[in-house]
């Protein structure tokens, strides 16, 4: 085992065992060396590697902010590891649609089946009130898209798909706002994604888990067939299973 892979087992180990919470904060540099009996160097390594999984936030000084300290923040390291497997093409779009569609249709299952809140659904809400201004670019209304979508996402009540959500979203919006132009009518197309957002939401309010579900599957993969983005394609059934969602708007 590497010497700065000491330091993460040790993190790993306290976290799961209570010793270390998310605030707390890590030994110093010379504690640490000197309790694992590796180099301060190694600790240092390890540390910046704990820095960038998000698991903490390293600030110099003597104050309250000082040292290096738990926050367990996955969504920024989670983007930045996706947005470089899609740039390289390790990850097919095909495949990057197909996780978006078992998680969302999940998530929205699983909300449409809690006991929500008017406060839990505000944000959604809101985010659907705002892109509705007609003055909206595309970059500006597929942002509020995103944002929808991982609000959502969050209203099924799972931290980790939250997180996963978040961090799909972000890594594939400059594919989403390349694939504008292939849009036959951005306007009409506007038009049909906030009546899709608004049944969606209905049927989540409404709870009516299997229809919230596959109307979030057929608008996710209408919007990719129409934009015409590589790597992914309609077949027979998916087609299928948006002609049965439009069904049940209708």
């Amino acid at each position: 085992m590497k010497n700065y892979e000491l330091v993460l087992h040790r993190v790993e180990a306290d976290l799961a065992a209570g010793r270390l919470r998310v605030g707390g904060r890590l030994p110093g540099e010379r504690a640490l060396a000197e309790q694992l009996g590796i180099s301060r160097p190694s600790v240092r390594e390890a540390v910046r590697v704990l820095e960038a999984m998000g698991v903490v936030r390293t600030a110099t000084g003597s104050g309250p902010e000082a040292g290096t300290v738990i926050v367990a923040e996955p969504v920024s390291p989670l983007t930045a590891v996706l947005r470089l497997h899609l740039a390289t093409n390790h990850l097919p779009m095909g495949d990057v649609v197909e996780t978006r569609l078992l998680l969302e249709s999940w998530a929205a299952r699983e909300a449409a089946g809690r006991e929500l809140g008017a406060g839990e659904l505000k944000v959604a809400e809101e985010l659907l009130d705002r892109m509705d201004d007609g003055g909206l670019s595309p970059e500006e209304f597929h942002l509020l898209d995103a944002e929808f979508h991982v609000a959502l996402s969050g209203l099924a009540g799972n931290v980790l798909i939250a997180a996963v959500m978040a961090s799909l979203r972000s890594a594939i919006h400059g594919y989403v706002l390349a694939a504008v132009p292939n849009l036959p009518d951005w306007e009409a197309t506007v038009v049909g994604l906030r009546a899709e957002h608004r049944a969606i939401l209905a049927a989540v309010r409404g709870g009516a888990a299997e229809r919230a579900a596959e109307l979030v599957a057929a608008h996710i993969r209408g919007f990719y067939r129409a934009a015409q983005l590589a790597g992914f394609g309609g077949g027979a059934a998916e087609a299928e299973d948006d002609d049965r969602a439009d069904d049940q708007v209708e």
